[in-house]
């Protein structure tokens, strides 16, 4: 295996407090000092950013079920385009990862087609259908990470009770789309204003505020940790923030579009601006660039969920919920957060790595010598325009074509392999 000296970059290792120019080295897939490193290549940075490999706690990479519109070999293309170095691949496939059968499948799908890592994300219940749990000790054994019915949310809160003491008992985190259905039923988007002049149905923000209280309350009262995904509305934010304070074990995730777009967008009623949970308001909005800035939100995630164009090209009201985020996560990010100074560089690298990777519960995830080099290289003074059509991804259903942005991946970098390079 080859063997790396990356000079004269701008280090940041959230977990080590480190944000200095340095010298980092890659000796046979791992993180070695750069004065260890014998004959290998040199490249140099000029200064360019060189952290931790970015973990996304939400891909949804569509195989087995629907190919056209993602498979495990595009999905972690686009993943490695975007810095990621890991992605957790949510279970609501076709059939649903509630198996070990179906988990075996992924890793070796992955193994032969993945080039990142892909962190297998099992069902809470059977068939994601929150009817009856899923077999957890066997879902563990197959090599899962978490456990997730992510799409719908277990509505029976005894059910919902005794998956959270089971996925304790295998030391495996939840990750919950926090939804009541019986609030949301029928809505397209957001129930505002814009609803209203819109004339559309409305999801209500009680449905996630709902499940939020009911999940803080089972991890207090059993004493273990639940993730509430893609958090969209004040309430929730705050919730979160109070239930932190008291310290029980809940954490969230803020998506990229639920920090820079709002509800007032569907008025174009483009199908690329329609997704679960929905653009919220601009309160909503603020409120949660205030949770991200307060550590409220410990992690960015992409709930990337790509459609084929002939699913989304229907009108509003029947098109699928989701949109594609692996490719724009980085630069929409830091375009709302570090360049209009809520947090600084250091801080959204931590966003996308350490805090992830503590809710997965993974230790040391730094660039300490003896560790896997699962790096990411990114400009902050790259400026570009997003084009959809030179994406990764099989899918196109990004609202971010044709933003000016700043901030570009140059290079991913897993196991001591290069699996993206813009240098």
């Amino acid at each position: 295996m080859s063997s790396f000296i990356f000079r004269n970059a701008r280090v940041i290792d959230p977990v080590r407090k480190i944000d200095s120019r340095g010298d980092v080295g890659v000796i046979d897939g791992r993180i070695a000092e750069a004065s260890e490193v014998r004959g290998g290549e040199v490249i140099d940075l000029g200064g360019k950013v060189l952290s931790p490999g970015f973990i996304d706690l939400h891909v949804h990479l569509r195989q087995p079920g629907n190919n056209m519109a993602e498979t495990i070999a595009s999905g972690t293309a686009a993943a490695a385009a975007g810095g990621f170095t890991s992605v957790v691949a949510m279970p609501n496939t076709n059939p649903p990862a509630d198996t070990a059968g179906a988990i075996e499948f992924l890793r070796q799908t992955a193994a032969k087609k993945a080039v990142v890592r892909v962190l297998p994300c099992g069902c809470m219940t059977k068939g994601y259908a929150g009817e009856e749990m899923a077999g957890i000790g066997s879902l563990k054994a197959a090599g899962v990470v978490a456990l997730s019915d992510d799409g719908r949310c277990i509505q029976d809160h005894a059910l919902m009770r005794h998956v959270v003491e089971y996925a304790k008992s295998f030391n495996l985190p939840i990750l919950d789309h926090c939804e009541d259905k019986c609030l949301a039923a029928g809505g397209v988007m957001h129930e505002g204003k814009w609803s209203v002049l819109l004339g559309m149905n409305g999801i209500s923000g009680a449905s996630e505020e709902l499940m939020i209280a009911r999940n803080i309350i089972l991890a207090r009262q059993i004493g273990w940790k639940i993730h509430m995904q893609h958090v969209s509305v004040k309430e929730s934010v705050e919730l979160l923030r109070n239930a932190r304070a008291k310290g029980i074990p809940v954490t969230g995730e803020a998506t990229p579009h639920h920090l820079t777009l709002t509800d007032e967008c569907i008025k174009k009623y483009d199908t690329n601006y329609k997704m679960n949970p929905p653009l919220r308001s601009e309160e909503d909005r603020l409120a949660l660039i205030a949770g991200v800035a307060d550590g409220t939100i410990t992690a960015i995630a992409t709930d990337h969920a790509p459609h084929t164009m002939t699913a989304k090209m229907v009108e509003f009201d029947y098109a699928p919920f989701g949109i594609i985020g692996l490719e724009t996560a980085l630069p929409v990010s830091y375009g709302e957060l570090v360049a209009k100074g809520v947090i600084s560089l250091p801080k959204l690298v931590e966003l996308f790595t350490a805090g992830p990777a503590d809710i997965l519960g993974f230790d040391d995830y730094s660039l300490a010598p003896g560790n896997p080099a699962d790096l990411t290289v990114f400009d902050p003074e790259a400026k570009y325009t997003v084009d959809k059509e030179q994406f990764k991804s099989n899918s196109r259903n990004t609202p971010f074509d044709g933003w000016e942005v700043q901030c570009k991946t140059m290079l991913t970098m897993v196991g001591g392999k290069i699996v993206y390079n813009e240098l």
